[in-house]
């Protein structure tokens, strides 16, 4: 009987399409979609109201990493900040097994920069300068 256990959630690759370079995270998060619903009060039912659902709604991507002076992509999102020249661009999520294999794949459609960020710096800690990057898009699919 074979064992089955969940997978860990600290292997995994990001691909943007359009940027060239390496992109290594220490973590992505908002991988989040939510539905919404509206409701609506039926005549003569006092009790409850009806919930429909409505659309689906899906919050910002955050990436952080270890700050890369130069890459292609903080050009990227530094064009699309403070020049205003957004280029949208599918990213390509996939959480990896032991032999480096995608377990799930998450296919982020239309992705731009809305934020960059960097940590605090501070005397006392040695820590490594991290960069947060914030990503509007329209939806994703898993595969």
């Amino acid at each position: 009987m074979a064992n089955y256990y969940p997978p860990l959630g600290f292997h995994f690759k990001v691909e943007i399409a359009n940027i060239k370079g390496e992109f290594e995270f220490q973590s992505v998060s908002g991988l989040t979609v939510d539905l919404d619903t509206e409701e609506i009060a039926e005549g003569g039912e006092n009790r409850f109201k009806h919930k429909l659902p409505v659309r689906t709604k899906y919050p910002n991507l955050v990436l952080k990493r270890g700050l890369l002076v130069d890459s292609e992509l903080i050009k990227w999102c530094r064009d699309a900040v403070e020049n205003f020249d957004i280029r949208p661009a599918d990213l390509t999520i996939s959480l990896l097994n032991e032999e480096h294999e995608p377990l799930v794949t998450w296919n982020v459609v239309h992705a731009y920069p809305v934020k960059w960020n960097m940590a605090d710096f501070n005397a006392e800690e040695s820590k490594i300068a991290i960069e947060t990057i914030e990503l509007a898009y329209n939806y994703f699919n898993v595969k």
